[in-house]
């Protein structure tokens, strides 16, 4: 048989093993081109540009 615990894990014990686990907010850059909020190391996707250069063409969005 596996061993076992011998006492209860308390909450704030249980609390600071999964401290680390919480949701955090995605970090964003501003873009150089458009100065639009944008994750860093990713495409712009609104004006569609990566390191000063045009990558993509973006289209225009269609009105609903």
């Amino acid at each position: 048989m596996p061993p076992l615990p011998k006492r209860k894990t308390s909450k704030a014990r249980q609390g600071e093993r999964r401290s680390h686990l919480a949701m955090k907010p995605r970090q964003t850059v501003e873009c150089q081109q458009c100065h639009q909020p944008k994750l860093p190391h990713i495409v712009c996707p609104t004006c569609g540009t990566y390191g000063g250069r045009e990558v993509i063409a973006v289209s225009e969005k269609k009105p609903r």
